[in-house]
């Protein structure tokens, strides 16, 4: 995300912004579905019959939906920016959305202005539109969610499960949704080695292009890239997730010891991707 950065500020001054958009999306998609690997192993479901619903289907979100349908889970995309770009795309509008979905998944920027701002988007009526017993994801923006009316949604019992890797002020969560989320993380869901290698190989690129010089196709060394594997399905994945990725180990830690968040983000060990 680039949310942080002055862009008026550097348009006027002439300094150019590049990001690495897109560099962790499949360490967010993996983080995504060992969540819901976690969550079904828990309650005993399959992708069969469910709907997973997709809010925000840029590099991240379009993985999801990919992955998601290729799992056996009926998807719901939801982008009013594409859909208003492609009227006769595959989308469906929020409010026609969150009642039929098992699972919602957010992945969009934070946005204060602008035709479609996503700033406390997921607040007080966005729950009561969820399907009763629903499973509520959020790995975007902690500013994309309005705290209180989260926890308001699984203490009612509105909501089934939360799953949050994102949270409004970072270092300093709410202990309350803490307490309250099934699975919880320190901000590290796209937090692999293969994205790493990929974001670091775009700020070395973007440089190399800026200043003419012969770095236009590096990549680190030292890491493997990630292949996909095209014939992978949910019953080798999720038995394959917890050796790549324990979730639910990493939320007992960060319950442990939520004032260590940033040390635990900081000292994270990036994981692997396997597909």
């Amino acid at each position: 995300g680039h949310d942080h950065i002055d862009s008026p500020y550097c348009r006027e001054h002439r300094i150019e912004i590049r990001t690495a958009a897109g560099c962790n999306a499949r360490g967010v998609l993996q983080y995504v579905m060992a969540a819901l690997a976690a969550l079904a192993r828990r309650d005993g479901w399959t992708p069969a019959g469910r709907t997973l619903g997709v809010v925000g289907v840029g590099s991240v979100g379009s993985l999801i939906a990919q992955y998601g349908e290729r799992f056996g889970f009926r998807v719901l995309r939801c982008d009013p920016p594409k859909a208003k770009q492609n009227p006769a795309g595959d989308y469906t509008e929020l409010n026609e959305m969150l009642p039929q979905c098992d699972i919602v998944t957010c992945h969009v920027p934070l946005s204060v202005n602008g035709d479609y701002p996503t700033k406390a988007m997921a607040d007080a009526s966005f729950f009561a539109s969820m399907k009763p017993g629903a499973v509520f994801v959020n790995t975007s923006r902690g500013g994309i969610v309005v705290d209180e009316d989260l926890i308001e949604a699984r203490r009612s019992g509105r909501l089934s499960h939360a799953v949050i890797d994102t949270w409004n002020d970072e270092p300093h969560i709410s202990r309350d949704l803490l307490g309250l989320a099934s699975l919880a993380t320190p901000h590290i869901a796209g937090y692999t080695v293969q994205g790493k290698a990929a974001g670091t190989a775009a700020a070395v690129r973007a440089v190399s292009r800026h200043y003419s010089m012969p770095l236009d196709d590096w990549y680190p060394p030292q890491v493997t890239p990630g292949k996909p594997d095209p014939s992978i399905g949910w019953e080798r994945m999720s038995g394959a997730m917890p050796r790549y990725f324990d979730i639910e180990a990493e939320t007992s830690r960060l319950r442990a010891h939520p004032e260590l968040f940033e040390t635990m983000r900081n000292n994270y060990r990036y994981r692997n991707e396997f597909f």
